[in-house]
């Protein structure tokens, strides 16, 4: 009876991580061993704030689920005491959630690499994503130029028309004249 149990409660993590793959944009897998409880519960906060969740599941359970989601293989990082942390729409957020955890950890997170849009992503893949602006600081970025192009186009148009407008006077007071 205990064994129906223990194969149900696999059958169940599977399905979850599953779950997790699929509502997900992609995945890091981060190597947390040395980790506080304190810290671990810091870390999870901060990546909460930025749409991203850490679960810590059983490497081999892992690896089924990511085989059925039809993931990349990413084996090799699934060794030793490692987390998962999905991510809901964009992976720079949580990334350098990570980064500056794991800066400010002093070298007891460690991000190993993940899988972003459909791939396997190397720990410096990672490190580059997390130097990327977000996508509101894009946006920002793009509307100021948008702006920029906007004032200036007006400057020109109302330079020509108050240099039309200069002609058409100097034109009529030489008439006069």
């Amino acid at each position: 009876m205990a064994e129906k149990a223990v194969k149900q409660y696999k059958i169940d993590r599977v399905a979850e991580i599953e779950s997790h793959i699929e509502n997900h944009a992609g995945l890091f897998v981060v190597n947390y061993n040395g980790l506080t409880v304190k810290q671990a519960q810091e870390l999870r906060h901060q990546l909460r704030e930025v749409g991203a969740e850490m679960k810590v599941y059983k490497n081999n359970l892992a690896k089924i689920a990511l085989k059925n989601q039809e993931q990349p293989n990413i084996d090799e990082l699934l060794v030793g005491p490692v987390a998962y942390v999905f991510y809901a729409t964009e992976p720079v957020e949580a990334a350098k959630v990570l980064k500056d955890f794991a800066a400010q950890a002093k070298g007891v997170l460690e991000v190993k690499g993940g899988i972003s849009e459909g791939k396997a992503i190397t720990a410096e893949d990672a490190k580059a994503i997390a130097d990327l602006p977000t996508k509101d600081q894009l946006l920002g970025q793009i509307a100021g130029l948008i702006n920029g192009f906007a004032r200036d186009i007006a400057v020109c148009v109302n330079g020509v028309s108050s240099g039309l407008a200069r002609s058409i006077q100097q034109v009529s007071e030489q008439k006069a004249a």
